[in-house]
């Protein structure tokens, strides 16, 4: 048992070192515009997500209110039956999906696109798919070259965050754990 969490840990502080290394480097504009909407927010940040992502989500809105700053946690499947008029202009969303795919997420877009409500979003998305359009043809035996494509939420984003890790933890590959660690530790940003 000792080993299991000794790797526990080593492989969600891997996964918050290389989102530090994202921070400081290729997202570090993201990152700062990020902190900057939710700095500026007249009204509340709306922090909303699915399954585990949306308890992490109810935690980082509690962070949130704990340091000064209004928040609230948005349920998506609550939102659609009513509760979605909580969220007004001068509000940001926060919204966090794993896959940037969360159907009851998806379903908020429009409103919040509406209501010009800033959309900062935190996933795991990036997909790897075969490009259809090669600079080159693949050559003879060669598979043609991955290509990144953007989730529908972070494509929707006016912020996309990369939570995305290496691996998760879990041995048996049903808890979602260091993606939980990297959304939890992005968001207590805003915080400082």
């Amino acid at each position: 048992m000792k080993r299991i969490g000794e790797n526990v840990v080593r492989i969600e502080a891997e996964a918050l070192r290389a989102l530090a290394d994202r921070i400081g480097g290729p997202m570090a504009a993201a990152f700062q515009r990020a902190v900057d909407l939710m700095f500026s927010c007249a009204g509340r940040v709306v922090v909303t997500g699915m399954g585990k992502s949306g308890l992490i989500a109810r935690k980082i809105a509690a962070t949130l209110s704990s340091t000064g700053s209004p928040a609230l946690y948005l349920h998506p499947v609550e939102a659609m039956h009513g509760d979605l008029g909580m969220v007004v202009r001068g509000d940001v969303v926060l919204a966090l999906s794993a896959s940037g795919e969360t159907e009851e997420i998806l379903q908020l877009l429009a409103t919040i696109k509406r209501l010009r409500v800033p959309l900062i979003t935190m996933t795991g998305d990036e997909v790897c798919v075969s490009s259809q359009k090669q600079a080159a043809p693949p050559r003879a035996g060669e598979s043609p070259a991955p290509t990144r494509v953007m989730s529908t939420l972070a494509a929707a984003a006016d912020v996309a965050l990369d939570c995305s890790v290496a691996q998760e933890a879990c041995s048996l590959g049903l808890a979602p754990t260091a993606s939980t660690t990297t959304m939890r530790g992005r968001a207590c940003g805003h915080a400082e």
